[in-house]
C-alpha cells in the first residue's frame, strides 16, 4: 500500500533563508541550551542510576503522581533532536555529550534488557504494573527514536543496539502468547519508534510488537481494569475517569471520532498510518481517514492547533475552540505533522501536506523563540497579555519535541516512488535520490514563505522518464508553472501538478503561488468567532500584537471593505512580511463613566499592521489576537 517513501532528513540539505536561520539557531542555541537543561535539572544525573537514591527534584502532587517519571523520555527527545542537527552540522562538543549519554545508559541497563532508570533507581519492584499512568513504554519510545536517529546522523550503532536488548525485551514480556502480559502503554509513542527501528534493521518482530500494541489497543476484557485490579486500587482512583483519554475506549479501527489527549491520539494515528503502509491494511487506512476528517473539520484551530482544554490536555466536542482558553498543545501540532507526512505516503493527496504545513509554520513554529531558548506549551489565539514564554517546564516534553520538528525539517520536503518524485514543502532544499533506475538531484531554490516564486532544477545522471509532482498548495489561486521557459497547463490531481516527461540534465521548473493576504472566516458553529475574520498569507496565519497598533488589540475591528497589502519588513523580528489594512478603533475616552448605555461607542481610523503567528510574543508579552473583530 505503501506508495512513496520519505525522503531521510540526512539525505536533504537545506539551503533557503527561513529554514537556514531555524535550524543555525537550533544548532547553537538551543540544543546547547537543553542540554544545560537537563543537567541543571537532574535528569542527566537520572541516568546514572545514583545511590544513594536522591530525593525527588519535581514533588509528587496531589494525585501522587510526579512527572519526573517521564525524564527518560526527555533526555530520549533531546538526543534525537541533537541527532538531526547533526547530519546538518558535525559538531564534537554534541557527539561526545550524547556518547556520554550513551555510557551512562549502558551501564544502567539491567541483565534482562530493561532500562527504564526511574524503576531501576527507585521502584524496580514495580516494573510494568502501571501502563495505563506511568509511560514505560512512551520512555522506551522516546528514547529509541534517538538512538535510531543518531544511527542514520552518525552511522554508530552502540545507542541503537542497546536499545534493541530493551525492544527485545520488551517484546518477550508483551504479547498474546502464554506468559505475555496483554498489554499496551497508556500513552502511545513506542508503536511509531517501533516501525522506525524496523526500518533501519530489517528485523521483522520489531515491525510485530508495533502490531501487536495496535491490535491490542482498547480490546476486553481491558488491560487497564485488569493491572489497576492487581495493583488493588479502585476504579474510581483513576483521575481521567474514561479510556477516550488514551484512544484505548474501543478498538482502533472501530474509531470514528477524534477524543481524548491530542499528543496521544496523534502518536497513535501516525503508528496507525504507518502500519496500515507496511500491512497493506485497508481497515487501518480508512479509520486513519476517518479521523482525518473528523479532526480537520470539527476540531482545528485555523493556526494547526489542536485539543482546547487544558484539563485533558485535548479534545472536547465538535466546533468547540475557544481563543483565549486554547491549549492546542506544541506536542499535538508536532505530532500531527508526523501524521501527515505518513498519510501522504499512503495517498499524495494534497489535503494532506496542506495540514502538514499549517500545524509546522503555526502552532508548531510558535513553540520556540526566535532565540531559540524559550517555549510555548499551550498556545493561545488571544491573550490579554498574561500569557508568556517560559525558560523550561516541569513536564518539558514540547522543548525537544519542536527542536526535534526544527532539526528534522529537511526529512519532511520529498518524497519518492520507483518513477516518481513528490515535493510537499518549499523552501529551498537539495536531494539526491534514485528514481526510474537512476540518480537524480533536485535542486529548490526559493524565498518561501515569503514569496510563491519557486525554482527547481533537476540533474539526472543520464536523460530519463520519470514524473516530478509538485504540491499546489489549497490556499494558492492562479499558480502557473514553466518547464525551460514553456507554459504548462495547470492540471493538478488531488493537489498535486505531476509533470511527466523525459528529463534531462539542467531542465528548469518555474512555479508561481500567488500569496495575497485574505481573510479566513470559522464554520457559524464556532461561536468564539461569529463577527471575526483571520488573516493569512501564504502558509502563514496572522495575528494582531499590541505591539504594532495604536490602542488595545480588543478594540481594533477590520471593516470587511477594507483593503489588505502586505510590506516586507527587514527591520522587523529578523525581517518579515506584515499584512497592513485600515482598520477602526473603538474610543473609550469619550464613553463616560456608565457601564452601559444606549447608544455605540465612537470609532475613528487606526492602521492595522498584523504579523505572523509563529513569531508572536518574541518582544516581550503583550495583549495579542488571531480572530479580530470585523
Amino acid at each position: 500500500m505503501r506508495k512513496y517513501a520519505s525522503v531521510t532528513f540526512s539525505d536533504v540539505k537545506i539551503t533557503g533563508p527561513f529554514w537556514s536561520e531555524r535550524l543555525d539557531t537550533v544548532l547553537n542555541s538551543t540544543i546547547p541550551s537543553q542540554h544545560r537543561q537537563l543537567a541543571s535539572y537532574g535528569m542527566l544525573d537520572s541516568l546514572k542510576l545514583p545511590q544513594p537514591v536522591p530525593p525527588l527534584r519535581i514533588p509528587r502532587n496531589r494525585h501522587n503522581f510526579t512527572t519526573q517519571i517521564f525524564w527518560d523520555s526527555d533526555v530520549g527527545k533531546w538526543v534525537e533532536a541533537a541527532s538531526y542537527a547533526l547530519s546538518h552540522r558535525r559538531d564534537p562538543v554534541v557527539e561526545a555529550q550524547i556518547e556520554s549519554i550513551v555510557d551512562d545508559l549502558e551501564k544502567s541497563q539491567a541483565p534482562d534488557g530493561y532500562l527504564n532508570c526511574w524503576y531501576l533507581e527507585r521502584e524496580p519492584e514495580n516494573r510494568w504494573t502501571n501502563l495505563r499512568d506511568n509511560h514505560e513504554l512512551y520512555n522506551a519510545g522516546h528514547m529509541l527514536e534517538g538512538a535510531v536517529a543518531y544511527f542514520h546522523a552518525t552511522g554508530r550503532d552502540r545507542h541503537m543496539q542497546i536499545m534493541m536488548r530493551y525492544m527485545d525485551h520488551i517484546a518477550a514480556t508483551f504479547g498474546p502468547n502464554p506468559g505475555q502480559k496483554r498489554g499496551y502503554c497508556g500513552h502511545q509513542e513506542i508503536e511509531l519508534a517501533l516501525v522506525k527501528l524496523y526500518h533501519a534493521t530489517g528485523t521483522r518482530k520489531y515491525l510485530d510488537l508495533a502490531t501487536y500494541f495496535i491490535n491490542e489497543r482498547g480490546s476486553q476484557p481491558h488491560y487497564f481494569d485488569i493491572e489497576r485490579a492487581a495493583r488493588g486500587e479502585a476504579p474510581e482512583t483513576f483521575l481521567q475517569g474514561t479510556y477516550e483519554y488514551s484512544q484505548s475506549h474501543i478498538p482502533v479501527r472501530q474509531q470514528t471520532k477524534v477524543v481524548g489527549h491530542a499528543v496521544r491520539a496523534m502518536y497513535m494515528y501516525t503508528a496507525m498510518a504507518d502500519l496500515a503502509a507496511e500491512h497493506d491494511d485497508d481497515g487501518l487506512k480508512m479509520a486513519c481517514e476517518t479521523l482525518w476528517a473528523d479532526v480537520t473539520r470539527t476540531r482545528m484551530y485555523v493556526t494547526g492547533g489542536f485539543g482546547p482544554s487544558a484539563s485533558n490536555e485535548g479534545f472536547t466536542k465538535d466546533y468547540d475552540l475557544p481563543n483565549d482558553t486554547a491549549y492546542a498543545e506544541t506536542c499535538a501540532s508536532v505530532a500531527m505533522v508526523f501524521w501527515a507526512a505518513r498519510m501522504l505516503n499512503l495517498d499524495l493527496d494534497g489535503q494532506y501536506a496542506d495540514i502538514l504545513e499549517l500545524a509546522l509554520y503555526n502552532t508548531s513554529l510558535a513553540g520556540l523563540s526566535r532565540d531559540g531558548t524559550q517555549y510555548f506549551y499551550d498556545n493561545k489565539l488571544d491573550s490579554d497579555g498574561s500569557h508568556q514564554r517560559w525558560d523550561w517546564h516541569p513536564c518539558p516534553c514540547c522543548t525537544m519535541n519542536v527542536a526535534r520538528l526544527v532539526a528534522s525539517i529537511a526529512g519532511y520536503f520529498y518524497s519518492v516512488a520507483d518513477t516518481e518524485i513528490a515535493v510537499h514543502l518549499y523552501g529551498g532544499a537539495k536531494t539526491t535520490l534514485d528514481v526510474a533506475g537512476g540518480k537524480v538531484t533536485l535542486t529548490e531554490t526559493s524565498n518561501y514563505p515569503w514569496s510563491g516564486d519557486i525554482s527547481l532544477t533537476l540533474d539526472p545522471e543520464g536523460a530519463a522518464d520519470f514524473t516530478l509532482a509538485l504540491r499546489i498548495p489549497n490556499w494558492t489561486k492562479g499558480a502557473t508553472a514553466r518547464v525551460n521557459g514553456a507554459p504548462v497547463l495547470m492540471t493538478t490531481e488531488r493537489g498535486y501538478l505531476k509533470i511527466t516527461r523525459h528529463w534531462a540534465k539542467g531542465d528548469r521548473v518555474e512555479l508561481s503561488l500567488p500569496m495575497p493576504a485574505e481573510r479566513l472566516y470559522a464554520h457559524p458553529d464556532v461561536r468564539q468567532d461569529v463577527g471575526r475574520v483571520a488573516l493569512r498569507r501564504g502558509p502563514l496565519v496572522y495575528c494582531v500584537e499590541s505591539h504594532d497598533i495604536v490602542g488595545p488589540v480588543v478594540r481594533m475591528r477590520l471593516p470587511s471593505t477594507a483593503a489588505l497589502t502586505s510590506e516586507w519588513r527587514g527591520d522587523l523580528l529578523g525581517g518579515i512580511t506584515v499584512v497592513k489594512a485600515d482598520a477602526q478603533l473603538t474610543d473609550a475616552a469619550k464613553w463616560g463613566a456608565a457601564l452601559y448605555r444606549g447608544t455605540p461607542p465612537t470609532e475613528a481610523p487606526s492602521p492595522l499592521v498584523a504579523v505572523p503567528y509563529y513569531i508572536w510574543c518574541n518582544r516581550g508579552a503583550n495583549p495579542m489576537q488571531v480572530w479580530v473583530q470585523e
